[in-house]
């Protein structure tokens, strides 16, 4: 279904749910999570809009890299609300995460704590090597 194989998949968590190192085996799961029944992705490409759609207001974000490889058997590529589509482009489909909601130290390859300072845009800039595909 999807030729895409990106390296990388993204969580972005807000600074309501801070992220403590070391990583716990398993995370804690967000509402949205929950009641969606999956954990929800984005790729590089995803980031920045959903900084800027979704965290528009957040004062700060954690941002988990996930490489792909790790995950690759329980994600589901959908469009955000969960619905399946295959008529969509690779940049509309997001990753979505099928495991029992179970993400944390194993699967997490490393973490970024990024302040939005007047908007994401500066911050995009700064993290664009980190932000692989």
């Amino acid at each position: 279904m999807q030729e895409y194989m990106p390296l990388y998949v993204y969580k972005i968590l807000p600074s309501a749910c801070p992220v403590r190192e070391p990583l716990p085996d398993r995370l804690p799961v967000s509402l949205t999570d929950q009641s969606s029944g999956f954990i929800h992705l984005s790729t590089a490409l995803q980031v920045p809009e959903a900084l800027k759609r979704i965290y528009k207001s957040e004062p700060l974000v954690y941002v988990l890299r996930i490489p792909y490889h790790k995950v690759l058997q329980d994600i589901c590529w959908e469009i955000a609300d969960g619905a399946l589509s295959e008529a969509l482009s690779e940049e509309e489909l997001c990753p979505h995460l099928y495991n029992g909601l179970n993400l944390g130290r194993d699967d997490v390859e490393s973490i970024a704590v990024w302040i939005n300072e007047h908007g994401w845009e500066k911050v995009l800039l700064q993290a664009g090597p980190w932000l692989l595909y």
